[in-house]
This record gives structure tokens, sequence and C-alpha cells, in this order.
């Protein structure tokens, strides 16, 4: 079993096995009534002692995870009703792995399918299907296969079809200010793959990432995958503090920097014009990589973010990565990375290695929505109504929040990130939300580094107004409950 120990942590190493190891049964990695391994396999493959492997499987099973059963071994607990008939599949276990904990996906799963109560999500970083242009995409993709039915029969070129990396090209020089060729971009299976293509080919074992603390959580993942050292960056209202990560870089340089400078995720921050200019002086001063993550510039309530890195990059050092998917379909996964020389050459390698090429019918569907003004008027209508789901976000959290809670007044994007009281952990919290029917992501899975596990993050997008209105107070109600717990522990127990 493969499990990544930070032994320079000040959390124990029983404690890492354990919620590690926990980790992987609540989210069904770990099947019920597989076998774990023996303490002495444990121990030799983390290299640990055996008092900590026992130590370590002990606190499993008093958290009702596990059993241990003298002389056969300790498997992942499972009802009496569910082992029967079941093959036991333990020896996968054996099969070594190299996959680091994917928290993205953990939490997606946990809350989809082991609460499949849960009905009011204000975790999914998601927009509501009415404010997409449904039946246009379908009419477009009707008329294409009417039309042109070959395209259905063909691979796409592996950089993406020219005709749509030239109208999003001209797009971007309108509204973003920037100044690229179709040659210089590479249209990705969305920005997560973006995200992946550039770590798979620039980031390896040792090296340097420097992302932001709080960050999103599947960057994360990538990034880990790949065996980097990470660096936290905090960030407060400006975005990033590009001021303490030129300090870090005096110590140890990045060889990449992840940054969504607009309408950050999870805080909705903006890095303010100074910072930007910083942020592009100490890129080019210690020659590292910028990856611009940019899937909500375009989501703005009122005045557009400042100009992105990569319009203001004069030297090669910005790779750009901007999402389709949220804009106009989530399910045609169409963005694109925009760089230069042989960065690009490089990126467009590695693609090459990935998949062979985004679906052309997909592109091709999505080509008319750039080339009439016609993703122009549909944004006008999604930003006022994520303006409107935002609005009631703030109006509910006004209305019912407790005192000590506060949260983000984002003016963009699809999110706002709430903070509690130091004492009160909201991956905790989390279990009687999700009980409640409720689901938000707690702050702690933001976070490369130490966490920070009294925020969390709630989406605005993804519910109709009425239910968004509903698990807002649902929340506060959770929130207050959790809080006023609490105070009761600390008035017996002030150590707490």
């Amino acid at each position: 079993m493969h499990i990544d120990l930070d032994r320079k942590s000040g959390i124990p190493l029983t404690e890492q096995i354990r919620q590690s190891i926990a980790d992987r049964i609540r989210c069904g990695l770990l099947a019920p009534g597989v076998r774990l391994p023996s303490v002495r396999k444990l121990a030799a493959e983390l290299s640990i002692s055996l008092v900590t492997a026992v130590q370590a499987y002990e606190r499993l099973a008093q958290d009702g995870l596990v059993i241990r059963q003298q002389g056969r071994g300790t498997y992942v607990y499972q009802d009496e009703t569910e082992a029967e008939g079941e093959a036991q599949t333990d020896w996968q276990l054996s099969i070594m792995d190299y996959v680091p904990r994917a928290r993205f996906w953990q939490h997606h799963h946990l809350q989809s399918s082991v609460v499949p109560s849960v009905q009011l999500k204000l975790s999914a970083a998601e927009i509501n299907r009415e404010l997409f242009p449904i039946e246009e995409m379908a009419e477009e993709l009707y008329r294409l296969i009417q039309k042109e039915p070959w395209i259905i029969s063909e691979y796409g070129p592996i950089q993406g079809d020219a005709q749509l990396r030239g109208a999003i090209a001209e797009y971007l020089h309108r509204h973003h200010g920037i100044r690229i060729t179709k040659e210089e971009m590479l249209v990705t299976n969305g920005s997560q793959q973006g995200i992946d293509i550039v770590a798979r080919t620039f980031v390896g074992p040792g090296d340097v990432v420097a992302v932001e603390a709080p960050t999103y959580m599947a960057a994360i993942d990538v990034f880990r995958g790949r065996g980097a050292t990470i660096l936290s960056v905090p960030v407060d209202e400006e975005g990033m503090r590009v001021d303490l990560l030129t300090a870090m870089c005096d110590v140890r340089p990045p060889k990449l920097i992840y940054t969504t400078p607009s309408f950050h995720n999870p805080t909705g921050s903006v890095l303010s014009m100074r910072r930007r200019k910083q942020l592009l002086d100490l890129a080019q001063s210690y020659n590292c990589l910028i990856a611009e993550d940019d899937a909500f510039s375009d989501m703005y309530f009122g005045e557009a973010p400042p100009p992105s890195l990569k319009s203001m990059d004069q030297s090669g050092h910005v790779i750009y990565l901007k999402s389709f998917s949220k804009l106009l379909s989530p399910g045609a996964r169409v963005a694109i990375a925009a760089a230069t020389g042989s960065v690009l050459t490089r990126l467009i390698s590695s693609k090459a290695i990935t998949d062979l090429g985004t679906p052309l019918l997909t592109q091709k569907a999505m080509l008319p929505f750039f080339q009439n003004g016609r993703i122009e008027a549909h944004l006008v209508r999604m930003r006022a109504r994520l303006y409107e789901k935002r609005n009631i976000v703030l109006n509910t959290l006004t209305r019912y929040a407790p005192s000590g809670v506060t949260w983000t007044k984002p003016m963009g994007g699809l999110n706002l990130w709430v903070s509690v009281p130091s004492r009160i952990q909201t991956d905790i919290v989390l279990g009687e939300a999700l009980r409640r029917g409720v689901a938000f992501l707690p702050g702690s899975v933001f976070y490369a580094g130490e966490p920070e596990s009294h925020h969390l993050r709630i989406v605005f997008s993804y519910l109709p107004d009425d239910q968004l209105q509903e698990a807002i107070k649902t929340l506060c109600e959770v929130l207050a409950q959790a809080i006023e717990q609490k105070k009761e522990e600390y008035s017996i127990n002030p150590l707490v």
C-alpha cells in the first residue's frame, strides 16, 4: 500500500497513516471486506516501526472503519449482509500504485455516492443548465451531422481545429487584450487536461511548484502526482501575496507558478494590477513559468478584472489556460492552452501522447458561437443570472448566518469563501450538513500544505434560486449548532 508520509510534518505518522487509509475507505477505494496488509508488511513498505503500524490499525478500529481478527488480519468493516457471496479482492493491495490522495475525486465520490440523500449541492463548481445555450448547441450538432457527417469518422488535428483556434484568438484579442495567433494555442479537453499537460511536460519529482493557499484542489492532485514539492503562498483580498513568494524564491525558486488571478478559486479574490506586474517581474528574474488558469474572468459583475497576465507577458513566461466549458458547454470539454516557442511545441507533444487530439465534432459545434457574436450575447445573460444568484446567497447569509461567521463578496466567478470561528472544523460540520441534505467543500481540501480548517466554499451557480436560498439557510442552522456546541464545550473545559 503506497502512502505518502511527510516525516517533517508536525502530524504524527500514526495519524497520517490512519487518515490516508480512512480516506480510501470512505471514498470506496478500499471496499468493505478487503483485507489490509499485515502490520509487518505495512511497516516494511512504509519504513515505520511495528508499533506505529499497530497503533494506526487500532485507531481505524476505534473509528469503526476496520475489524481486527486475531490470527487472521485486519479487514475493512463490512455488514454481515454485505459479506455473503462477495469475492475478496485483497490481492489487489499487493499491486503498487503511485496515485496520491486525489482529494477532488474523493469528495465528489463521497457526496454523490456514499451520501445519495444530498439534494442541495453547494459543492459542485458547476452552472445550472438553464444558463447554457443548450438548444443552440444541440442545433449546431444536428446541423453538423446532417451536412458534414464525415466529421464523426475522422480524427481532428492534435493541436485542435484551425478554424476554432483562429476564432478563439480573435475573441481573446477583443475581450482580453491577448495578442496570439492560432498557431500559438492548443485545444485541450477542458482546462483540467491543460493543467495536467503542463505538469506532465515541465514538472518532475522534486521540482518546486508554487500555488496559492488556498487553491484549486484538482491542481494540487496533479502536481502531487508528478512528485512536485509544493510551495503554498497565502492569498488576501488582492490575490496571491507576491511579496511572500519573492521571499520564498530567494531560498528556493519554483520551476512553475500556478495561479488563478481573476476570481480566484475558492476565495473569489482578484489579483491586483500591481501584483500582476510584480509576478511577471518575478518570473523573468528567476526564469520560471507561470500557468495562468483563467476559467472565470468572463463572469464578472460590473467591471471586468485587470488584464490577464498573458496579455502583459513580453518574454514567453506565461502559459495561458482558458476553459470554455463553464461558459458554453461542460459536456463539450473545450479549452485552450496558449504559449510560445519551444514551450508550446513541448505541450503539443504531451497532448499527442495523452489522447491524439480533442474530438472534432464538439470543436466544430462551438465554432459558430465565436464567429457571429453569439458568445457575447450569451455572456451578458449569464452574468446577469450569476449576479442574481450571488445576491441570493449574500442576502440569505446576512439574514441567517450566526455571529462569528464572515464571507467574501466576490465581484465575479461562481463561489464565495466562508470563514467560521477558528475552533470550528468545517470537515466535521460537513457530516451534519450532509445529514441535513446540504453539501459543501470544507476549506481544508484547498490547501497543499498545512490546512486551515475553519473555512468552506459555497458555489452559488448550480442550484435553482429557491433551493439555493434553502441550502444557505440550512447551512446557517448547521453552523449555528456547531458554534453553540463549541461554546458549551469551552465553558466546561476552557482548554478545548
